[in-house]
């Protein structure tokens, strides 16, 4: 078990009262999951800046443009781009996570590894650890590509009035959290998903209330919080291509009064926003909106009981 689960993410799913056997991680990574990572047209990542905090990033190319040239190898032929603010961080033997999600068919697969070279083209990471993550809170999304002019990123003293319409109107955003640096085993950067109704992320000042729903219970994010609690969110504006790059510290609440606070919620864990930079129209592509996910339906928000969006309602 110690090669699947760290002691934190072990001692995470002891305070959540479950336990997860490990089932379909492994150290390499099978054909239908190098098959998918070959369809998508963006990538996220998880990496760490030089004081050591995790940035969650995205990457993107033409489909194919992350391909495996073998079971323990992935091929990205793309570079962050410059006015990313974690661009600096994906650099030889570095760490990473990584998560290929396809908004259209609310498929996901995880990895992490390290990078093993990086070149004017792209990079080759080194798989260590792969796996699938089941469906749930996933809303879908079809892109269009739609290339935008560079713009640079602007770094914020705190959450704008901007930042926080997003957040307040977001129902998906990503966390990168890492290990303690002292893990040997199964340790390292993971980047996540994370979904919801809109108004399912609180705001309290510079603080983000985040409920935690129920998942596939190996407790990747949360264990690395317990043992690291320096995080990094990545919010999507999916009409304008802004994106809200954040990084803060988090505090997890397992009690029953903050599971009862948000209908569907096991616990929920709150972030003091340190950093953030805003990226105006940087992701290329235009998108359609579907429906939300049957167990997204099922969950409310700090304000409200569970309803259908509007969207889902169409």
């Amino acid at each position: 078990m110690s090669a699947i689960f760290n002691p934190d993410e072990l001692a995470a799913q002891a305070l959540a009262g479950l336990s997860a056997s490990g089932a379909g991680i492994r150290p390499a990574m099978p054909d239908q999951h190098r098959d998918f990572f070959r369809l998508l047209p963006y990538l996220f990542a998880a990496t760490t800046d030089v004081r050591g905090w995790p940035m969650a990033s995205i990457l993107t190319g033409a489909p194919g443009f992350v391909h495996s040239p073998d079971p323990a190898t992935l091929r990205i032929d793309a570079l962050a781009a410059p006015e990313d603010p974690a661009a600096s961080n994906f650099h030889d033997g570095s760490t990473i996570g990584l998560l290929g999600l396809d908004l259209t068919t609310r498929r996901r697969n995880r990895a992490n590894g390290r990078v093993a070279a990086v070149d004017d083209r792209g990079l080759t990471v080194a798989i260590d650890q792969s796996f699938g993550n089941c469906a749930q809170y996933i809303q879908v999304r079809r892109p269009a590509p739609h290339p935008r002019p560079a713009v640079p990123a602007q770094e914020l003293g705190g959450l704008d009035p901007d930042a926080r319409g997003l957040i307040a109107g977001a129902d998906t955003f990503f966390v990168a959290s890492r290990s303690r640096t002292d893990i040997a085993e199964a340790g390292g950067l993971d980047v996540s998903h994370r979904g919801g109704r809109p108004g399912f992320v609180g705001i309290e000042g510079d603080t983000l209330v985040i409920p935690d729903f129920r998942g596939n219970r190996f407790f990747n994010t949360l264990g690395n919080l317990l043992g690291d609690p320096r995080a990094g969110l990545l919010f999507i504006d999916f009409a304008s291509g802004d994106l809200l790059q954040l990084q803060g510290k988090a505090v997890i609440d397992w009690s029953a009064e903050s599971a009862a606070a948000v209908a569907g919620a096991q616990r929920s864990w709150r972030l003091a926003v340190e950093r953030a930079w805003r990226r105006p129209a940087a992701l290329p592509f235009d998108w359609t909106v579907g429906e939300f996910a049957p167990t997204t339906l099922a969950t409310g928000t700090w304000s409200s009981t569970p309803r259908p969006p509007a969207e889902a309602t169409a």
